[in-house]
């Protein structure tokens, strides 16, 4: 804004209100290489997070301040505009920040159609960019803050915002592209009042975007990559700034001598800033593209490719809870995971044509459609076995499955035996890391995840792999996680903490006969992740025998989750911490098995 002013006063010669207006749009930014940054999968990095952040600061303000200055230009400056303003602004933000989320919360419980769910989103939208209009600011205003809302709604690997990204990434942008170019008058190129503009124009904006970057780079000691994307992100300037100079161009101040009317942002800012906008845009997807590229391959370097990369197992026999079992998995799964999620299907010995063939293989398809919706290479088997047990069990064997995550349908509830017949012989004849989830509601509208853990879970094998997947959840829906361990447990959760944050609470639990105390905290969007454990390891207790009535009782109208951690006792003699394939094996999990790696050698030397 300063550099802005100061440049349309003393360069180009521009009126203060007309310098101010032209500053504001050299504020404000518009995320136009972020697919560059979505597509390379570095979306969680603090460099991406920090130009988020500050495009819902600046593209707020420099709207703001051109609202005010559509007032002044209006003569309407008075006490009454400053009040309605105010208000009308207050009001509107309340509605879409506060009743747009409760919503579209209820809407997305009742409706999983994915079209649906778009034209809704589409909808809301369309409404919070009215509401802004009503307020006497800009509609792009309310739509921006309508994003805000459903931000938490909408997770990362969710069908709904795999068909934004698409609509979003190759209609609207580049519809809005073509628009750009299309306003440009190719004879002002001639005009060297024109191209002088556009110099100083581009020149500012630009430099603006880099002393900010590299101010923040210096500040939190950033690298030199995460500084380069930050200016590539932030350096593109387009909707706002474009909404900016077309409503400033319209206000007429008055006429000169011959007739023709004063504009507040006249021909010359109005060509100069289509040829920002290009400049501006065209240096951005360089820089992002650079500066994300650099990050990425980082990131890799730090990962060993691993001997035995994540393998899930879905076992699918519930058509009505499919679509949600495919959604929670890649919502676990690594993000390094392409090709590593397989969905099977076990039908009798014997009915290979009878129509429970027939359905098994339907359901297969209907898994198929469900992890296309969000561009999930998924791999499918249809297994004849003589049970459902032996199907599964082989099946981890044959390909070297890490982890299996089963369904248990709501209406099902929990047997007298808990989990079933065919879930406990699964868990007595493996000893992989195995996920049981009860859906209840779409995972996209939990709020908060509490987190049970036992005592001495980390002296388990399988404690960093089944953390990562609770890492993983954060990371991709946004949600809380609470944590209720003991005190060694917790005190090793928040030192990875340090290293990979997340929104995340702590909370002292060691007496699980006491589960009831807590229920009362829980709310009807809350999902509860229970850590469960086998018997005659580290962390078991005679108190999990207790769980499955609490459970039936308590959590049958919640979504819950239950962990079994792999068997390998990490305090067994014939395992050795610093043995280098066991070391090797935990840190290949993301980055958050290899903090907890780099703990438990600090802990063994």
């Amino acid at each position: 804004m300063i550099l802005g002013t100061l440049a349309g006063v003393y360069i180009l010669g521009f009126s203060l209100i007309t310098s101010i207006l032209l500053a504001s749009m050299f504020a404000s930014h518009t995320l136009i290489t972020y697919p560059i940054v979505s597509k390379l999968g570095i979306t969680k990095n603090r460099a991406v997070n920090i130009s988020i952040g500050s495009t819902l600061i600046t593209n707020i303000l420099a709207l703001l301040v051109l609202a005010i200055i559509v007032g002044m230009s209006n003569g309407s400056m008075g006490g009454a505009f400053w009040i309605k303003l105010l208000l009308s602004f207050t009001i509107s933000t309340l509605i879409i920040l506060l009743a747009f989320p409760r919503i579209a919360r209820w809407f997305f419980k009742r409706y999983n159609d994915s079209v649906s769910q778009y034209i809704f989103v589409l909808v809301i939208v369309f409404l919070g960019a009215i509401l802004s209009q009503w307020a006497g600011i800009e509609a792009i205003i309310g739509a921006f803050m309508a994003g805000l809302a459903l931000n938490r709604l909408v997770t990362r690997t969710s069908p709904l915002m795999n068909r934004i990204n698409f609509v979003g990434n190759a209609i609207f942008i580049p519809f809005f592209l073509i628009g750009v170019g299309m306003l440009i008058d190719y004879r002002a190129f001639s005009n060297p009042q024109t191209l002088f503009v556009a110099f100083i124009m581009s020149t500012i904006a630009t430099l603006a975007k880099f002393l900010a970057a590299w101010l923040t780079q210096k500040s939190f000691r950033f690298s030199k990559e995460e500084r380069q994307l930050m200016f590539g992100l932030t350096n593109s300037q387009a909707a706002a700034t474009l909404a900016a100079v077309l409503i400033g161009y319209n206000i007429i101040l008055g006429t000169n001598e011959l007739g023709e009317p004063i504009r507040l942002l006249n021909d010359h800012i109005l060509n100069g800033t289509i040829i920002m906008i290009l400049v501006t845009c065209t240096i951005a997807s360089f820089a992002t593209q650079r500066g994300a590229q650099s990050i990425a391959l980082s990131d890799e370097s730090h990962t060993t490719p691993s001997d035995n990369p994540e393998r899930i197992l879905i076992p699918i026999s519930n058509p009505n809870t499919l679509d949600e079992i495919i959604n929670i998995s890649t919502i676990l799964k690594s993000k390094s995971n392409t090709d590593g999620l397989i969905a099977l299907s076990v039908v009798p010995t014997g009915h290979s044509g009878s129509d429970t063939g027939l359905q098994a293989k339907k359901l297969l398809d209907k898994a198929l459609v469900a992890a296309s919706a969000v561009d999930l290479k998924l791999k499918t088997s249809l297994r004849y076995s003589d049970s459902p047990v032996k199907g599964i069990t082989h099946m981890l064997k044959e390909k070297n499955i890490t982890d299996l995550l089963l369904g248990l349908h709501e209406s099902k509830g929990l047997s007298d035996s808990f989990l079933g017949e065919v879930t406990q012989n699964i868990l007595t004849n493996s000893n992989i890391t195995t996920y049981i989830y009860h859906t209840y509601q779409p995972i996209s509208t939990i709020r908060r995840h509490f987190v049970l853990i036992p005592e001495n879970a980390e002296n388990e094998s399988g404690f960093s792999f089944w953390l990562a997947k609770i890492w993983n959840i954060a990371l991709n829906t946004g949600a809380t996680i609470i944590f209720y361990a003991g005190p060694e447990t917790l005190k090793l959760i928040k030192s990875i903490h340090l290293h990979h944050p997340i929104q995340v609470e702590f909370n002292e639990f060691t007496d699980w006969l006491q589960l009831m105390t807590w229920k009362s905290k829980l709310r009807k969007d809350d999902n509860v992740t229970v850590v469960l454990s086998r018997e005659n390891l580290p962390s078991y207790n005679d108190s999990m025998a207790h769980i499955p009535n609490y459970i039936n009782k308590y959590l049958i109208h919640q979504n819950f989750l239950l962990i079994y951690p792999s068997q390998l006792d990490l305090n067994d003699e014939r395992v050795d911490l610093t043995y280098p394939s066991l070391i090797s094996a935990i840190e290949k999990i993301d980055g958050i098995g290899k903090t907890v790696a780099g703990i438990f050698k600090k802990k063994h030397l």
